[in-house]
């Protein structure tokens, strides 16, 4: 079996794998040293079938003596196959545990899925997808692993209990959400035109101005501007801040709508009440609160019963423990009002921490203000589907939510109050503009109880799942557009 080793600062030493690959010629190139070129040079330098490329630039690997048998008799079995990958195990400071992978689909396109440090190649398919982009700089291995999935299947070996191929020696941190906000912008514009590539050669993408329609509902008028419709289980000392961002808006013609979803036990419940009539911050003079309670944890099913009863114009997120800054309603609106082709306006946000002792509100200087600059009017519906997030807040047109066939359910695969608004966005940009508010009209809470940051790798996992399958179905609706147009 060939082996190309890519290293990093540290030395490699060849008798590393010459104990596990005994019979291979083995290659180590040092990862500063490369460019397109030469990576895809080195590639070819191969002579053979199989070559196994390991990524040991940031982390020690060592592999198990029964790994080449292993990888070659999957090859063996394995029909039209470009890659093969396995779940791995890693020593952590001495402390063990088994990373485990996810299967490959046409819609595992994000930038940040892992596919393991070792993966098998087919040379033949190898020459099918060089050479690799001149401007591709930086991130060979994402740009080869798509390439590799458009001439034959990544095969996936699971592990279920001692049946990892190799261990990788490394520090495991928890993940957090906002980590791309740290990516260099020269990074994330060479990843974003990787994907553009791609997904122009297996006919997904969508080229700018295409398919986008007039509003129907753009120049109706309606009772009111927008309804602020708000989602909440168990959040009662998060509540009464959010609805108030609401009252403070400097545009009044809105409403708030609160769908509690915890039964009429919640304690949220009582906490609206006061700001209904006859509670005790209740005020004539400013928007409507309402409420409405279900008995039913579903945050998609929130937002549509919600939508079904609003009275606005637009629909205006805002989560239970997040606020509005106090122009972000009219900031919205007036983007909406630029263009008849916008179906939806998203935001920019700040992320603040709530002390868990003084309850105090600060504001998170190590993270930027997030203004998913990513989304460009030219291809932002494209790079979309790189990335888990669409920004913050999300507005778009009551009755449109009606036409596109409402928020998800919970019936998308591995959805569990998670998606929901993703999906929305990906099927909302495949008709009309998405515009944009670059200045930060809301406010992001982070504590103790939130879902957004330090999140496990099971549960990364189950949220990645649920977004690849909506972006698995996006290009399947993108191949097929392309095709009805394209004859």
């Amino acid at each position: 079996m060939n082996i190309l080793v890519i290293s990093g600062e540290q030395a490699l030493e060849k008798s590393n794998y010459q104990r596990a690959f005994p019979d291979s010629q083995i290659t180590i190139i040092n990862q500063k040293d490369l460019s397109s070129e030469k990576f895809g040079q080195a590639l070819l330098d191969f002579e053979g079938t199989e070559l196994l490329l390991v990524d040991a630039s940031s982390e020690k690997i060592d592999f198990k003596k029964s790994a080449a048998q292993l990888y070659t008799l999957v090859a063996e079995v394995s029909d039209d196959w470009s890659m093969i990958y396995a779940d791995y195990e890693v020593d952590d400071n001495g402390t063990l545990q088994d990373e485990h992978l996810l299967d490959h689909h046409i819609g595992r396109v994000r930038d940040n899925m892992d596919f393991g440090k070792a993966w098998l190649l087919n040379l033949n398919k190898v020459k099918k997808v060089l050479p690799l982009s001149e401007s591709t700089k930086q991130h060979f291995l994402y740009e080869l692993r798509l390439r590799m999935s458009e001439v034959g299947e990544l095969v996936h070996i699971a592990n279920r209990y001692s049946g990892c191929p190799y261990k990788v020696y490394t520090t495991q941190g928890e993940q957090n959400v906002f980590d791309y906000l740290l990516a260099s912008k020269e990074s994330q514009l060479e990843l974003e035109q990787i994907l553009t590539d791609h997904l122009k050669r297996i006919d997904a993408y969508l080229a700018p101005d295409v398919f986008y329609s007039s509003v129907p509902y753009a120049q109706k008028n309606y009772e009111l501007t927008a309804s602020i419709i708000i989602p909440v289980n168990n959040r009662p000392e998060f509540i009464g801040s959010a609805i108030e961002s609401v009252l403070a808006q400097t545009v009044q013609n809105v409403e708030v709508i609160v769908v509690v979803n915890g039964g009429d036990s919640d304690p949220t419940v009582p906490a609206v009440k006061e700001y209904l009539s006859g509670g005790s911050k209740y005020d004539a003079d400013k928007p409507a609160v309402n409420l409405v309670v279900l008995d039913i944890n579903n945050i998609g099913l929130c937002l549509n019963v919600g939508l079904l009863q609003a009275k606005g114009k637009y629909y205006v997120q805002l989560d239970s423990d997040d606020q509005l800054t106090i122009g972000a309603v009219e900031a919205i609106t007036e983007v909406f009002e630029s263009d008849d082709k916008i179906g939806m306006v998203i935001g920019s946000y700040e992320v603040y921490q709530k002390d868990a002792n003084t309850g105090a509100i600060t504001r998170m200087e190590s993270i930027p203000v997030v203004t998913h600059a990513e989304w460009t009017e030219e291809n932002g519906r494209n790079n979309l589907l790189r990335i888990n997030g669409a920004g913050a807040p999300r507005s778009f047109y009551v009755e449109l939510a009606r036409d596109l066939g409402f928020l998800d359910m919970n019936t998308s695969p591995y959805a569990r109050n998670y998606g929901e608004d993703y999906d929305f966005v990906t099927r909302m940009s495949e008709h009309y503009r998405i515009g944009r508010v670059w200045e930060p009209v809301y406010k992001v809470i982070r504590h103790g109880g939130g879902t957004d940051h330090n999140i496990d790798r099971s549960t990364v996992d189950r949220n990645d799942n649920a977004k690849d399958e909506m972006r698995r179905e996006s290009i399947y609706r993108r191949q097929i557009m392309n095709e009805v147009t394209n004859g």
